[in-house]
């Protein structure tokens, strides 16, 4: 039997967990930064992928 398209996981994509290294490193690569960077942000900012893409964006503006 088909698995049923109308059950979604319990996973929040809109947040980045600090808990799981390789989320940390491949949003700093998709970002231009390193993941102690990405590390500090979430500290600041909170684990808000909009949030922290804006937050790389100002970093990258001001250097």
């Amino acid at each position: 039997m088909a698995d049923n398209k109308c059950n979604r996981d319990f996973l929040d994509h809109d947040r980045l967990s600090v808990d799981e290294y390789y989320e940390v490193e491949h949003f700093a690569r998709e970002n231009g930064v390193s993941p102690s960077q990405v590390s500090k942000l979430i500290k600041k900012n909170g684990n808000d992928r909009m949030t922290l893409t804006q937050a790389v964006r100002a970093l990258r503006d001001r250097k």
